[in-house]
């Protein structure tokens, strides 16, 4: 695939075309494709770097600061929690671990009766999902290729009678590295940077790498294009980029598509701009076996437990528990303790299998845009949230108990250690809050909301903003609240939806 580099520009850059997507991940990579083939000139521009099969080494000083935002530091305002998103061709599907599930009926049901989106029901998106499982070669995961953390999940499940099942990606040709969240060094990703944006580019559009949009342009309530910066291998700004366009999509993240749309001072009668951000808060828990585990082995996620997961508004079941098994340094970052007890610690690494616990989270943080210009994340667990937390990280260590772990323990401060079920259930989980559990995201979503009432949205059901005609939103920033899952398939999928409404703006 032929992408230009932003670095290599020499000199200033203007360009008049029909269509500009920002970002090319899962929902940019769709509507960029979708709006080539339609025959229309389209651009993607990408903050981030191009990275192929062979930049993908497996180590994680090398991949974390070439495939993370703010070189895999990013987090909340208050350093709660820390939050990995992509930054690059492709963005979170070139990191991601490939899960595939559809937004449920549940979720979908729930946004056109309280958040009033029309045209993004079940029956609406269902052929889009299936489209997008082709496009991708989606399958479960067969259990000969489960490794043995997932595998311990699938124990504890069984062994509790709780509900649990295999999950779906979008893999062929899987070497089973495990090294899927620092890039697939096997090209075996059917992802955005592999399948979509090949097929965008083919179809006529052009990518354009290490280009930073800085303000979205627009006059008398249309759009008129973007100002943006070309960046060097460094980082820092080299040329002035200008692009002139009918239609513009957002596609830069719930993060990043929200600090642009407020950094370009875009209307916002009612507030609504970069609010109600969700995250999908996570903590993990890890049980030590007297075998070997070698997490780091096979395909990092292929089970999931949904027994403490409802989609019901307020429900008190609001808890996704998958395996989370951490590269070495990742892992080393997490351990508790210092010196001699952390070496210790370090060395039950091989028998080791963990768990993390995902809330459903209904708690409304925001993006704001800092005095230096980058995004802000304003987000403070509520109570209820917190509740979910506590919950979720025992039902983890009940889950590896039951596994036949002989020492469950929670990284918190200090770390909390049990041996059995009873020790458990005596446990005083009041511990399970920010700054006292280390808590990672990896979904925002929620700052750019969909529906028709601008008064709670920002983008009407087609995507396009309310008040500005001709600027449109592809990413899980649309999302009115938390999924309870993966997010990939939706955004891939909302993207579908919202491309032939950018196709008809963009031919004026």
């Amino acid at each position: 695939m032929n992408v230009l580099r932003g670095r290599d520009l020499v000199g200033d850059l203007s360009l008049d075309v029909d269509a500009i997507v920002v970002g090319t991940g899962a929902g940019g990579s769709i509507a960029l494709r979708e709006l080539a083939r339609a025959g229309l000139d389209v651009v993607a521009l990408e903050e981030g770097a191009f990275s192929t099969v062979a930049d993908f080494d497996q180590r994680e000083d090398h991949m974390l600061p070439r495939l993370f935002q703010e070189m895999g530091g990013r987090a909340t305002e208050d350093m709660a929690i820390r939050v990995l998103q992509g930054r690059g061709v492709g963005g979170s599907t070139v990191h991601n671990t490939n899960l595939c599930k559809r937004t449920p009926d549940a979720i979908l049901e729930l946004w056109a009766r309280e958040h009033g989106v029309e045209g993004a029901g079940p029956a609406e998106m269902r052929p889009g999902f299936e489209a997008i499982e082709r496009d991708l070669s989606v399958s479960l995961i067969e259990p000969s290729f489960r490794n043995a953390n997932n595998d311990l999940l699938r124990a504890g499940c069984e062994a509790l009678g709780w509900r649990g099942g295999p999950l779906a990606h979008n893999r062929v040709g899987c070497a089973q590295s495990g090294f899927c969240e620092l890039g697939c060094a096997f090209d075996a990703k059917q992802n955005a940077l592999k399948i979509v944006l090949p097929q965008a580019v083919a179809a006529g559009a052009r990518v354009y790498s290490d280009v930073r949009v800085e303000r979205v342009l627009f006059e008398a309530g249309c759009v008129t294009g973007v100002q943006a910066v070309a960046l060097d291998e460094a980082g820092a700004p080299h040329a002035r980029v200008l692009v002139r366009a009918r239609a513009i999509v957002l596609a830069a993240s719930a993060v990043g598509s929200a600090a642009l749309a407020l950094a370009s001072g875009l209307p916002d009668p009612h507030g609504q701009l970069g609010r109600r951000l969700r995250l999908h808060p996570g903590g993990i828990v890890a049980g030590t076996f007297d075998r070997a585990v070698e997490g780091w082995h096979g395909i990092p996620q292929s089970y999931e437990c949904t027994e403490h997961l409802s989609f019901e508004p307020g429900s008190d079941r609001r808890v996704w528990i998958v395996p989370a098994f951490a590269h070495p340094i990742g892992a080393a970052a997490t351990m508790p303790g210092f010196g001699a007890a952390h070496m210790a610690a370090m060395r039950t690494y091989p028998r080791l299998a963990v768990l993390t616990a995902m809330v459903h989270d209904e708690t409304s943080g925001e993006v704001v845009v800092g005095d230096d210009g980058r995004p802000v994340l304003r987000y403070r667990m509520s109570d209820a949230d917190q509740a979910q937390l506590a919950r979720g990280l025992a039902a983890c260590a009940r889950l590896l108990l039951a596994a036949g772990a002989r020492e469950v323990s929670i990284p918190a401060i200090p770390p909390r250690r049990v041996r059995s079920v009873a020790e458990l259930d005596a446990l005083d989980l009041s511990f399970a809050r920010p700054h006292a559990v280390p808590l990672t995201a990896v979904h925002p979503m929620g700052t750019l909301r969909l529906g028709e009432d601008p008064r709670r949205s920002v983008v009407r059901s087609t995507g396009e903003h309310h008040q500005v005609r001709g600027l449109f939103v592809a990413d899980g920033s649309l999302f009115p609240t938390s999924l309870g899952g993966p997010p990939q398939i939706s955004i891939y999928a909302f993207a579908l939806h919202v491309a032939p409404h950018a196709v008809e703006r963009a031919r004026g």
